[in-house]
């Protein structure tokens, strides 16, 4: 049960994240669920690595969204569309 609320909780951190970041994000609803468990894990990373959270403790829904955010950016820079700088 504990994995389907991570999938649900990712699923709504990740739609949330899209909805922040400008740009069109054409993924399909797992890697929505996979941005958002991952931007949950990155917010949590980041947030021990500055002293934000205590060893054991995860990170909030904002922060998880920003986490999602800057894997959505990332993403964004790897898959590239040949073509798509809008010189054809």
């Amino acid at each position: 049960m504990q994995y389907v609320w991570m999938a649900v909780i990712g699923l709504i951190v990740g739609v949330v994240a899209k909805f922040v970041h400008p740009g069109k994000d054409n993924m399909g609803f797992l890697l929505t669920i996979v941005i958002g468990i991952g931007g949950s894990v990155l917010a949590t990373f980041l947030g021990g690595m500055l002293g934000l959270y205590k060893e054991g403790e995860s990170a909030g829904f904002i922060m998880s969204v920003i986490g999602a955010v800057i894997l959505l950016a990332i993403y964004g820079m790897v898959v590239k569309k040949p073509g798509g700088d809008g010189s054809s």
